[in-house]
C-alpha cells in the first residue's frame, strides 16, 4: 500500500524492443514507498528507456508494472500525472541560455497554468505568492542557495557545476510534489564528494516519502538496485554471442505515450535474458538491498536508427 505521498513500485517480465531488438527484458523488482532504487549499468544498456518506461512516457512491449496504484501500460497518463522528472537528456535538460531565475519562474507559470485551479486566474496575487513559496521549498529541499551563484539567480545555466545544475532540476521537478521522481545520469562527470553529495540529497528525498528512481554507473551502498548489462557483458558472461534481428514487420517498435520520449539509446536484437532478481542477504544480512539483473541491448550507430523509429520529442 502507498503512504500518503510516496508511489510504490513493481515490475515483472517488464520490457521493450525497439526496432532493432530488445533495449531491455525480464525486469522485475518490488519497490516499497520512499524507496531509492538505484538503476545501475554502464551506458548504453538500457537505463534510460527503462527509466521513462517506468514512469509512463515509454510504452513497454512485455510484461507489466505497477507505480502508485497504476498498472502499465494501460494507465500510463496517470502514472505521467503524479510523477516528475530531474534531469533526462534530450528529454527535461536544463536550457545553457535561461538563468536560473528564468527556469524557476518559467515552471512556476506552466504550473499555475497546466495545475492550478481556474479560481487562482481570478486572484493572482494570491497565485503569485504560492509560487514564490513553491519555489522556495524546492530550493530549501534540494540545497541550492542562490546566492552562492556567481551572479546570484541571473546565474546563466551553462555557467553551473554540475551538481548545481542537478540541484535546479530537482528543484523544478519537486515544485510539482511528485509522488515519484526520475533522475538520469545522477553520478555524471561528478567528483567522489560531489557523488556522495548528490546521494546524500537522493537519499534525504526517499526518507521524506518521495520515491526516487535514479541511473547511475555505480549504486550506492543501500539502494535497491536493478542492474542493466549490455550484450558484450552477457556474451562474456555465457560464452555465447546474441543471435541477430530475423523478425520482419509484426515486431513493430515501441511507441512513447508522451512527447517527452527518451532520447536513450535503443538497440540490435538479442536473445533477452530473464532477470535475476536477489534479495542480497535479505534472510541473513537484514537490510541488504534488493538486486535486478536484466539483459538489454545496444550499440553506437545503432541508436540514431532506434530513436527515428521509436519516436522522440
Amino acid at each position: 500500500m502507498d503512504s500518503p505521498h510516496g508511489a510504490a513500485v513493481s515490475a515483472e517480465g517488464f520490457g521493450l524492443k525497439g526496432p532493432r531488438g530488445w533495449v531491455f527484458r525480464g525486469v522485475g523488482l518490488t519497490a516499497p514507498p520512499g524507496s531509492l532504487v538505484a538503476v545501475e549499468g554502464p551506458s548504453g544498456s538500457g537505463r534510460t528507456c527503462l527509466l521513462l518506461a517506468l514512469t509512463g512516457r515509454m510504452r513497454p512491449t512485455e510484461g507489466h508494472a505497477e507505480v502508485g496504484g497504476a498498472r502499465l501500460p494501460g494507465r500510463a497518463a496517470a502514472v505521467r500525472a503524479f510523477s516528475a522528472l530531474g534531469p533526462v537528456p534530450g528529454v527535461s535538460e536544463l536550457d545553457p541560455a535561461f538563468t536560473v531565475a528564468e527556469h524557476l519562474r518559467e515552471r512556476a507559470l506552466l504550473r499555475r497554468r497546466f495545475d492550478g485551479s481556474p479560481r487562482s486566474l481570478l486572484r493572482p496575487g494570491a497565485a503569485r505568492a504560492a509560487s514564490r513559496a513553491a519555489i522556495d521549498t524546492a530550493l530549501d529541499t534540494v540545497g541550492l542557495d542562490l546566492a552562492a551563484l556567481p551572479k546570484a539567480e541571473r546565474t546563466s545555466v551553462r555557467d553551473l557545476e554540475r551538481l548545481e545544475a542537478l540541484r535546479l532540476s530537482l528543484a523544478l521537478a519537486l515544485m510539482g510534489r511528485p509522488r515519484l521522481l526520475a533522475v538520469d545520469d545522477t553520478d555524471l562527470k561528478l567528483s567522489g564528494p560531489e557523488r556522495a553529495a548528490a546521494w546524500r540529497l537522493l537519499r534525504g528525498l526517499a526518507d521524506d516519502g518521495t520515491t526516487v528512481l535514479a541511473v547511475c554507473g555505480e549504486a550506492p551502498e543501500g539502494a535497491l538496485t536493478v542492474r542493466t548489462e549490455d550484450r558484450r557483458e552477457r556474451a562474456d558472461a555465457t560464452g555465447t554471442t546474441d543471435a541477430p534481428d530475423t523478425s520482419d514487420a509484426e515486431d513493430a517498435p515501441a511507441t512513447p505515450d508522451a512527447p517527452d520520449t527518451s532520447t536513450a539509446e535503443a538497440a540490435p536484437d538479442a536473445t533477452g535474458t530473464t532477470a535475476t532478481t536477489g534479495t542480497t542477504g535479505t534472510e541473513d544480512t537484514p537490510g541488504a538491498p534488493a538486486t535486478t539483473t536484466t539483459g538489454s541491448t545496444t550499440n553506437g550507430k545503432e541508436t540514431a536508427d532506434a530513436l527515428t523509429r521509436t519516436g522522440r520529442a
